[in-house]
């Protein structure tokens, strides 16, 4: 049985490529994205009392999602990439139908340039991303203090992440120029470690990604305290 579905919106994201973006909502309340209805969806009478809720869940499209057929067990990154669980125990993005959900903040809705928009943050979603639909988060059926998650039953722990001194006078002229916080959104991201966890650090190593309109770099230290990350270069994007 095959259903076919309309594409509600676009996501318009900070997260310009795959790596580097966090593993759940939530995780950077920093990472912003607006949420552009599309015709004949735009009309604002559909969102009369969405402006009451905090939070709504978001259901997408994994469209960047290179493997086109499913398998029955995949290896999830929070187990270290070498362990298999059943596909349906995880949230990979590699699925008989390769749909995400997310639940994200509810910023605001506004319209602008004849667009209406809903400025969302918390988000785990790459730029581009089709939107199938959005429903309102109800705290008191969605959330369950009692739930539990056999291999995820606690956040990651954090590595801590520092900036050089030019990657510093990058951000504060940035934030001065944007009034965007370029510094605690790098340092939500990174902290999370997004490097494939069956890759050990190497200290000569250099990661990257694309972030906003800037390109960023780290490297992984290690000293007694154990694990940290150094931002090294932030660059803007060079358009062709």
């Amino acid at each position: 049985m095959e259903f076919t579905f309309p594409a509600i919106g676009i996501i318009h994201s900070c997260f310009k490529e795959k790596f580097g973006i966090p593993r759940q909502p939530g995780l950077a309340p920093l990472a912003t994205a607006e949420l552009e209805l599309l015709a004949p969806y735009n009309d604002p009478t559909a969102l009369d009392g969405l402006e009451g809720c905090s939070h709504i869940w978001v259901q997408f499209v994994f469209h960047a999602n290179s493997r086109s057929e499913w398998k029955p067990k995949v290896k999830p990154p929070r187990l270290g990439g070498n362990k298999s669980l059943g596909v349906f125990a995880t949230r990979s993005p590699t699925r008989p139908a390769p749909i995400g959900l997310s639940v994200v903040k509810l910023d605001g809705i506004v319209e602008r340039d004849g667009k209406l928009l809903l400025q969302l943050s918390g988000i785990d979603m790459l730029d581009g991303t089709p939107v199938l639909d959005i429903k309102p988060y109800v705290p008191y059926v969605d959330l369950v203090p009692e739930a539990v998650n056999g291999f995820a039953a606690a956040a990651p722990q954090l590595i801590p992440v520092e900036f050089s001194a030019e990657t510093t006078a990058f951000c504060d002229e940035y934030r001065q120029k944007t009034q965007i916080d370029l510094t605690g959104l790098i340092r939500e991201i990174l902290q999370q470690d997004p490097r494939p966890q069956y890759q050990q650090p190497e200290p000569e190593r250099v990661y990257g990604m694309k972030l906003l309109d800037v390109d960023v770099r780290w490297q992984y230290r290690s000293n007694p305290a154990g694990l940290r990350i150094l931002v090294c270069g932030i660059d803007p994007v060079v358009t062709m």
